[in-house]
């Protein structure tokens, strides 16, 4: 992340949240005959109001219900007239900075529209609640916002893509947001499935996940020498795309180390990648924004199809210090990184968007090395801070979350925090913080981990100057080593020293990604709570 974008983003992407909601939500039920005091109840009542009045003008809601699917549908049909007028604005992107950051728009909008569908197709009700729409509203909004800032990371001229903003999208998102959020808080219970496993994993994907790279039944082989099917992974996902599947698809990749970029799409869905062992198999690439790619596309691995798995290898990207370079993109929901390395220097993982869990995993890097707007879980991880550059400051996460009622944030627990092999010699001259906050509503909570003397005791980063300060939230929770002392913390409104476990249990997997539900059948273990 670049600070010298942050004050134009905030200019174009700030989502202010009305106080008088949460007390006047809960309080009675507006009338029925009027959609002005429906929408009063939202952050954006004007633009509720306006799209909601314009014909043909739809029956007044009977319910809460009701009227969050009349803001879903407002929200989609500007989406849907935003994205054709993107379409348009392709001309008018040329330039080398301005071509790939509109292809990335392109995409982004196309997975806004794909979110909001799904999310009219199964919307809450009162005996479902309101997780899934949440997550998937969320998504939404990360998607557009994620838009601006390709164009304001690569420094293409933001005029290009100013029509988009009269369609007030992510405004509409945000409306949908804070009517959903009395139904979306923790509404999946934790249910242990048999192994200790969390219960959103179904029985033969857990035993996908227990066995034996040699023993999985693999619809795809890929290996370096020609043996298998494929001799890049890229190929395989490739072929994998044109094939009629159903259910869960596996590809194995064998030892060796693969120089390419992959790109798993939202219509693969159930991906499984099977390697040999992190530092056996190996997916690497060297593209970052400073050589004209996108966040997006300098990844070496983006992900996003749901449900998606990975075990037993590493991703790389070996860029090295001083600019934003990307191992590994996940937007996938219900998605699982299990006993993987994830290898880069700034910007590392992409934890983008959606309910991801990332278990007993190696992630390295220097500057934002786990960044995103997802509701991202690692637990049981080895976090490494690496060598950066001279007068630079190490940063582990650095959390996207853009408005209040998104439920995102990254949770870290169990986990150990050290320095790397690299690190080590000069780490005395090295300030490395825990994180520091992306965006206004930035969230992250550390649980129960071994934190290393490397961390400064101040534990966290300020942005630019008092930023979000007061709006984010970070916490932490029963950490021990040296560098989890809290007599030198930060005493920013948004922190928090927590010593009641019910104040956390919110954050758990069981809690926070209703890993009860997914996790099971991935067959990855883990922990549901504190």
């Amino acid at each position: 992340m670049e600070v010298a974008v942050l004050p134009v983003l905030l200019l174009l992407l700030a989502l202010f949240f009305s106080s008088s909601y949460s007390a006047t939500w809960g309080g009675g039920h507006p009338d029925d005959d009027d959609i002005h005091r429906w929408c009063s109840f939202t952050p954006h009542p004007r633009a509720c109001a306006y799209y909601l009045s314009l014909p043909p003008r739809p029956p007044m809601p009977k319910d809460k219900l009701g009227f969050f699917r009349l803001s879903v549908h407002a929200a989609l049909k500007r989406a849907v007239r935003a994205r054709r007028r993107l379409m348009s604005l392709k001309r008018r992107c040329k330039n080398q900075r301005a071509r790939p950051a509109w292809a990335d728009c392109a995409k982004l909008y196309e997975n806004a529209v794909l979110q909001l569908n799904r999310t009219l197709r199964r919307p809450p009700t009162k005996s479902r609640g309101g997780d899934d729409a949440q997550t998937w509203l969320s998504a939404a909004l990360t998607d557009l916002d994620m838009c601006w800032k390709s164009f304001a990371e690569l420094r293409a001229p933001l005029r290009l893509i100013k029509p988009l903003g009269k369609y007030n999208t992510s405004e509409l998102i945000s409306n949908s947001l804070a009517v959903n959020k009395p139904l979306a808080n923790a509404t999946a219970a934790f249910t242990a499935a048999p192994g200790g496993f969390p219960s959103w994993t179904s029985n033969k994907v857990r035993r996908l996940l227990q066995a034996s790279a040699t023993s999985v039944k693999a619809n795809l082989i890929v290996v370096k020498d020609g043996s298998g099917n494929f001799r890049t992974l890229k190929d395989a996902i490739n072929a994998a795309s044109n094939m009629t599947r159903k259910g869960r698809f596996v590809i194995y990749v064998k030892a060796g180390v693969y120089n390419e970029n992959v790109q798993i799409t939202s219509s693969m869905t159930d991906i499984t990648l099977v390697g040999d062992g992190k530092g056996k198999t190996i997916i690497t690439g060297r593209n970052s924004v400073a050589a004209g790619f996108t966040l997006i596309t300098s990844a070496t691995l983006s992900v996003f199809g749901d449900r998606f798995i990975a075990r037993d290898m590493t991703f790389r990207n070996t860029n090295g210090p001083g600019s934003q370079a990307l191992a590994l993109l996940v937007a996938s929901d219900q998605s699982v990184v299990y006993r993987c390395g994830i290898e880069g220097y700034q910007d590392t993982l992409f934890a983008f968007s959606q309910r991801q869990f990332y278990r007993e995993c190696d992630i390295s890097g220097t500057i934002d090395f786990i960044f995103g707007n997802a509701a991202a879980v690692f637990q049981n991880c080895n976090i490494y801070l690496r060598k950066p550059r001279k007068g630079e400051s190490n940063v582990i996460t650095a959390q996207g979350r853009s408005d209040p009622n998104q439920n995102t944030g990254i949770v870290i627990q169990f986990s150990n925090i050290s320095s790397s092999a690299e690190l080590l010699p000069v780490r005395r001259t090295v300030r490395s913080y825990l994180g520091r906050p992306w965006m206004k509503y930035s969230r992250t909570v550390y649980l129960q981990n071994n934190i290393g003397s490397l961390i400064d005791p101040a534990g966290w980063l300020p942005w630019n100057g008092d930023f979000a300060l007061s709006t984010l939230y970070y916490a932490e929770f029963r950490n021990k080593g040296p560098g989890s002392r809290m007599s030198r913390r930060v005493k920013w409104p948004g922190y928090h020293i927590i010593v009641k476990p019910s104040l956390v249990r919110k954050f758990t997997v069981g809690n926070f990604i209703a890993g009860g539900v997914w996790l099971p059948s991935t067959g990855v273990p883990f922990a549901s709570g504190l």
